[in-house]
């Protein structure tokens, strides 16, 4: 394990080099914007821009206590209670105990978060896919387009810790700490909800192996620790918000604030995005629907087909929560890049895997390397768009990372 640790340290941080020389490359074409970069454009103002800037505004001022309306409309505006508060208000603590400015701890922050999570997801990778399929995984999920995000002040990469560490604790059956995990997981970032499917699913597993392997008061009182935990994490932020605004709607009415129409519509709007994706294709209303369920198709037959047995019922089961949870809440757009990163196990069978086989069938390592190779490459290439056609930002709008 230390060896694959130390491995898995190296390429990840050789990646995220990469992925540095590309920011300081794009800041020579990022305009100044005077509330993101100050009076000049810096490579480290790279890393605060759209969402960033939200996050260095919480660590600096907090959350308000009075949602910010539209005079006309009535309807709340954007604000920070979108964004949950475990990152900015670490980088606020960091921020106090160094005396640096916000966009070098956060940042800082959030490529230590990422490496964390990079090693404890190829160990517990290589428990079920051995060591090579783990380290070539990490390596793929590392140069993914959106994994710049994982190295600027955005949360991807301490939800990433969080969820990985989780995961890990559910495998080992650790209620508690998975309770624990959960929990900060709720104020991290908003993909607890299906942590809470997840934890429940794995308990009624658990409860139906009884006569087989018994459960003891201990783990019967831990697995309802973790049951009622993973509950409160996945409704906590909008109580908090609830509490300190006092108005029960206060994080919804926030998040309707980016939406079309100000309202939070489930399944519709992916619907609505398939077709405009083929808007200039005769038939477009059709082929959009038809991929958007074939990329559905492929994450069930990913996850439910014979040579997904290996990753285990708490990564399955993730990888099917995960983006259904999506598909309720979220209105997809470019920011689904950076959504896709939870998803690393589908990441291991498309990089590790043997198609057709009965079962999981380890890749031999000639072509698991190859194959891992092209993937890296075919991914830096999507850093440089995701950088150049996302991150920067082009007045007088763009579209968000």
């Amino acid at each position: 394990m230390r060896t694959l640790t130390a491995r898995v340290t190296l390429v990840y941080l050789a990646l995220r080099a990469v992925s540095a020389v590309l920011l300081v490359l794009a800041s020579r074409d990022q305009v100044v914007m005077p509330d993101w970069t100050g009076p000049t454009v810096e490579p480290i103002d790279m890393t605060v821009l759209w969402d960033g800037s939200w996050y260095r505004f919480i660590a600096e001022h907090g959350y308000p206590h009075v949602l910010p309306v539209d005079a006309a409309s009535g309807h709340v505006v954007q604000n920070a209670w979108a964004f949950y508060p475990v990152f900015p208000l670490l980088a606020r603590t960091l921020m106090s105990a160094t005396g640096l400015g916000f966009p070098v701890v956060a940042s800082s922050l959030s490529l230590v978060c990422g490496l964390g999570a990079a090693v404890i997801m190829a160990r517990l990778l290589a428990e079920r896919l051995g060591d090579r399929a783990a380290l070539a995984t990490v390596a793929v999920w590392g140069a993914f387009p959106a994994a710049v995000a994982l190295q600027i002040a955005y949360t991807e990469a301490i939800a990433m810790l969080v969820l990985c560490a989780l995961l890990w604790a559910l495998i080992r059956r650790n209620w508690l700490a998975a309770g624990v995990l959960a929990l900060v997981l709720g104020v991290t970032r908003p993909i607890a909800v299906p942590v809470a499917i997840v934890v429940a699913v794995l308990l009624w597993l658990r409860w139906r192996r009884r006569a087989s392997d018994p459960i003891d008061v201990g783990e019967y009182a831990a697995g309802a620790f973790a049951l009622v935990a993973s509950g409160i994490g996945a409704v906590a932020w909008p109580l908090i918000a609830w509490r300190v605004t006092g108005s029960r709607s206060a994080y919804t009415d926030t998040m309707a604030a980016w939406r079309v129409g100000a309202e939070i519509t489930p399944f519709k709007p992916w619907l609505g995005m398939s077709q405009w994706a083929f808007r200039d294709f005769d038939g477009g209303n059709v082929y959009g629907p038809v991929a958007l369920a074939a990329v559905a198709t492929t994450i069930v037959v990913l996850t439910c087909g014979p040579w997904a047995t290996r990753l285990g019922p708490e990564l399955r089961l993730w990888c099917l929560a995960y983006p259904a949870y999506l598909a309720v809440v979220l209105d997809p757009f470019t920011s689904i890049f950076r959504y896709a990163l939870p998803l690393f196990p589908l990441t291991a069978l498309v990089v590790a895997g043997r198609w057709g086989a009965p079962g999981w069938v380890e890749t031999r390592a000639r072509w698991l390397w190859a194959r891992a190779g092209v993937l890296v490459a075919i991914g830096i290439g999507g850093q440089v768009l995701w950088i150049w056609q996302l991150l920067v930002f082009v007045p007088p709008s763009d579209y968000p990372p």
